[in-house]
């Protein structure tokens, strides 16, 4: 009986754990993108950011996710930490309004839940409906296992070794501070522990003391996630939030752990019922925080501010510096931060076309070495680019982030090819150029710079439509590469047309010359690339630059009359 017993537990758990995941990630998909927009809105004072904070979280089921949001915003430099914390002390109200909810007998619903949220799923397409079923179905299954929870506690209440243990921890408020705070930082999830809690308490199977016990654990260890994952190793100031939420929780437990067995007996003069008594301590415990710490929270901020100073950022250019590993929860908010890296290497990459002709016309050994240089960090950037957006997106993505997340990765490998062009190919030839003592006649040398101009002017769109996928960018892209077609073409002409008259610089870099037009073309064509996407989702491109020929006609034509046969 008791490995069934612990059985039906872990099961219920797991089922418990899977519909707040289930709510998180249909909210997110639904209205993720709306709810970060709203929290940036709303972060302009303190209490407008408390009361963004507890209903974001309040939706999302998830103070981590809105904790790594805030934090987001803070190490991007676009919001102070007081409003901040403020968020944070909002984030932590909102938590406690689900288990308010659902401390109540709401059992009869779980069937209608259960299947209103499986008939929106299925027949919701790829609308917002469908994501709302998701929540739906996540409330019912967590009701469900909290059905299977007290199933299965009423078992265990009778179990004389379960009995004794429990009532060995019982005695022991900081023990089972320590234990629920050690389980909510392995579960992610403060509002599953709670819930637990409120069963344990419904059984019988703890003291309403202990009940309170388990509940500031609960918020103990809710802080610690926040404070592991939005950290960045060597960055001080990243810890600055969530360290700063930690500490509220920390001085709440200190206030409420001496007067742990007056607490109990007062809150259960009021509310006799441990699982509302767990919710009511749950949410009061946290409003209290928010009252006592929103006044000096921008004190609290400087103090911060003093203990985790800013860091020098790195020196090295392949050093990402948008990565955010904190945006792990929020699919939305991490390919922000990758797009934002993407645009560092076409920083990187313009910085390298432009060096590339004065490297070429100067004969400098040393901007050779540079450019190289340049390229490694080009390289590091694209492959933290693609594990990044890799890991960030495991879980499923609606089609919109989905095809952003295409377009980043894409567009990171053609940078990094450009990269490599410009390395491996133009910067041998200069190498070349420089070992041979070769010199460009006067009108090869204007013909080259106008064929880098253009070049150049195009990785500038074809930036611009990676940021805003602009259609008439685009079309100007693709027509500026017919237009270096033609460039090449009457450069080419050109170069024959030295040679034949005998123009010894002709003679000499003729080879020289088409090599770096070449390679300059191929440059571009990888840029054109960002065209595309955006010219194929309007339908705006044909399937095919090739016109009719006489054979393809005549397929055609027999592939319509099949019934006639085919004479040899």
């Amino acid at each position: 009986m008791g490995s069934t017993v612990i059985l039906d537990l872990m099961g219920g758990v797991a089922l418990l754990l899977w519909g707040l995941h289930m709510v998180h990630s249909g909210v997110v998909r639904a209205f993720g993108a709306d709810l970060r927009r709203l929290l940036g809105i709303a972060l302009q004072s303190r209490f407008r950011a408390f009361l963004a904070g507890a209903f974001v979280t309040a939706l999302l089921q998830s103070s981590t996710a809105t904790g790594l949001m805030a934090a987001s915003f803070v190490i991007g430099g676009t919001l102070d930490l007081a409003p901040a914390l403020a968020v944070m002390l909002g984030a932590n109200v909102g938590t406690t309004l689900v288990v308010q909810v659902l401390s109540f007998n709401i059992s009869l619903v779980t069937p209608i839940l259960l299947l209103s949220g499986v008939i929106a799923f299925k027949r919701g397409g790829r609308t917002r409906t469908r994501d709302i079923g998701r929540v739906v179905i996540g409330i019912g299954l967590m009701l469900l296992a909290l059905h299977i929870f007290l199933s299965a506690l009423v078992t265990t209440e009778s179990a004389v070794v379960s009995r004794a243990l429990l009532d060995a921890i019982a005695d022991q408020p900081f023990l089972c501070l320590l234990i629920a705070a050690a389980i909510t930082w392995a579960a992610h999830s403060s509002v599953a522990v709670v819930l637990v809690v409120m069963s344990l308490g419904a059984a019988h199977l703890v003291s309403p003391t202990a009940v309170i016990a388990l509940v500031l654990g609960a918020n103990v260890g809710s802080a610690l996630n926040p404070l592991i994952e939005s950290s960045r190793p060597g960055n001080l100031a990243s810890r600055r939030l969530p360290i700063g939420n930690l500490l509220t929780r920390l001085v709440g437990c200190a206030l409420v752990l001496p007067f742990l067995h007056p607490l109990s007996e007062l809150m259960q003069s009021f509310e006799p019922n441990p699982a509302r008594l767990a919710a009511d301590f749950h949410t009061a415990f946290n409003i209290l925080l928010a009252v006592m710490f929103i006044g000096p929270l921008n004190l609290i901020a400087r103090q911060l501010t003093r203990w985790l100073p800013e860091q020098p950022k790195a020196a090295d250019p392949g050093t990402p510096l948008y990565l955010d590993s904190s945006a792990a929860s929020a699919p939305a908010v991490a390919l922000v931060c990758a797009a934002r890296e993407v645009l560092r290497m076409g920083d990187l990459i313009e910085a390298m076309l432009r060096q590339v002709m004065t490297a070429l016309l100067t004969n400098d050994r040393k901007l050779v070495a540079e450019i190289s240089r340049m390229d490694d960090a080009v390289d590091s950037l694209n492959n933290a680019v693609k594990l990044y957006v890799t890991r960030m997106t495991r879980d499923s993505l609606d089609d919109r982030d989905a095809y952003r997340a295409m377009e980043i990765i894409s567009f990171s490998i053609n940078l990094e090819h450009v990269g490599d062009i410009i390395d491996k190919n133009l910067m041998d030839l200069a190498s070349k150029k420089i070992r041979r003592g070769i010199t460009f006649s006067k009108e090869g040398e204007t013909d080259l710079v106008e064929f880098h101009q253009q070049v150049v002017d195009s990785l500038r769109l074809a930036v611009g439509i990676f940021m805003s996928g602009d259609m008439q960018v685009a079309r100007q892209l693709v027509a500026a590469k017919a237009q270096l077609r033609e460039t090449e073409f009457a450069a080419a002409e050109r170069y024959l047309g030295r040679l034949r008259e005998g123009t010894p610089e002709s003679i000499e870099s003729y080879s020289l010359d088409l090599d770096i037009l070449r390679d300059l073309k191929r440059v571009h064509s990888h840029l054109c690339s960002a065209a595309y996407p955006v010219l194929e989702r309007a339908g705006a491109l044909q399937r095919s630059r090739l016109k009719d020929s006489p054979f393809r006609r005549r397929k055609t034509a027999i592939s319509r009359t099949p019934d006639k046969p085919i004479l040899p």
